[in-house]
């Protein structure tokens, strides 16, 4: 909706751009394209970097510390039934107070809102103190193999480091800044498969049935306690995501059942100690097994430092809520970003709607996002 010149405000007709090109992962679209010109005239210099058939750039202006950086991604997640969708998923529509679009609140208006909070703050201080950064990717709805996690390699080999990092993740859940995260959970899956022997149902002495060989051990997982969390972190939690067994036939003992699970953990486990104890308990109820383990991501935390106080002072001043700084939920791209930057703090829109049709953001929220990032921006860089 206009403001009151008659224009459209900036982070809006942004988001409208971004939203309109398909970027479904590990497609960016034409995204960055568009976002490297902008930041350019804005005297930035952009770096594309493309691993495989994902798009990253790296944007800098000035070449002084403190780096203050903004990250997110460009690619979204597929659409869905489109016909179950009330307005075209990749035609930003305005209607109930809301923008409408796949990516509207995960998470192109963030970055929308990173741009034109930037180029609010040049025009104050074109002289800043220090550089300003972006950090884009393709690939965090996806693998996350040659996204975020290349450009910081590519950067830790240049020693060039970050200070401070904003991610434009959807972290708020009822109102813009309620909640800010400054850790995530670590995740560890599992694929455990348990054999049996295979046989007639009806013939149970010659059979090893693997379903019930495995299930007091699974029963046991499922109400083991890894830990207790500590002040920043939940308690670390096991779930089972997927268990497949059987021939088809229903007079078959299978010979084989396979268990997906996953850890979502604490700093007060590790990867080794949840490995360990998990096998530990396969071992006691002597099955014969093997499991295959994936570590998605390591559990970290930033502190308190001066970029959580900047960030959360700025919601505090444009919408007068004290956010709470938390570490639940899933994975996100400052999981890499943390190994090159000492304080990342995830500020964004409301979450309530990611992931489903009909995803949208509020107008106000939009409208308020960038003049929380600018204030950050002059707390930072004064």
């Amino acid at each position: 909706m206009p403001d009151g010149t008659g224009e459209e405000p900036a982070a809006l007709a942004l988001a409208r751009k971004l939203i309109a090109r398909k970027s479904v992962t590990p497609e960016d679209g034409g995204c960055q394209d568009l976002l490297a010109a902008r930041l350019e005239r804005a005297g930035f210099r952009c770096e594309p970097m493309k691993f495989g058939e994902v798009s990253n750039l790296w944007a800098r202006r000035g070449t002084e510390a403190p780096v203050v950086c903004f990250a997110g991604h460009t690619d979204v997640v597929p659409t869905g039934p489109l016909a179950e969708w009330h307005s075209d998923p990749f035609v930003p529509t305005i209607r109930d107070g809301k923008l409408f679009g796949r990516g509207a609140a995960d998470m192109k208006s963030s970055i929308a809102a990173f741009v034109v909070a930037t180029e609010m703050f040049l025009k104050e201080r074109p002289n800043h103190s220090g550089s300003i950064a972006l950090l884009l990717t393709s690939d965090e709805e996806g693998a996350a193999l040659d996204g975020t996690v290349r450009v910081v390699e590519t950067l830790k080999r240049r020693k060039e480091a970050i200070d401070y990092c904003i991610v434009g993740e959807p972290t708020s859940v009822d109102a813009l800044g309620d909640m800010l995260k400054n850790g995530r959970r670590g995740s560890l899956s599992g694929k455990l498969t348990v054999k049996g022997i295979q046989g007639h149902v009806a013939y149970p002495h010659l059979v090893k049935n693997p379903i019930h060989l495995l299930a007091p051990a699974l029963a046991e997982l499922a109400k083991t306690q890894w830990d207790k969390g500590n002040e920043s972190f939940p308690p670390t939690s096991f779930q089972v995501s997927s268990i497949h067994a059987g021939t088809g036939a229903a007079n078959v003992v299978p010979g084989s059942v396979e268990v997906d699970f996953n850890f979502r953990f604490s700093t007060e486990s590790t990867e080794n100690s949840l490995r360990q104890k998990t096998e530990s308990i396969l071992k006691k109820h002597g099955l014969e097994y093997s499991v295959s383990w994936v570590l998605g991501a390591k559990p970290f935390l930033s502190p308190r430092g001066r970029l959580a106080q900047a960030v959360i002072a700025a919601g505090k001043k444009h919408t007068g809520r004290s956010a709470e700084l938390s570490t639940t939920g899933g994975t996100s791209d400052a999981r890499f970003i943390i190994e090159i930057c000492p304080e990342v703090i995830e500020l964004g829109p409301v979450n309530a709607s990611i992931h489903k049709l009909d995803e949208h953001i509020g107008l106000a929220e939009l409208e308020q996002l960038p003049n929380i990032y600018l204030e950050t921006l002059r707390a930072l860089l004064p």
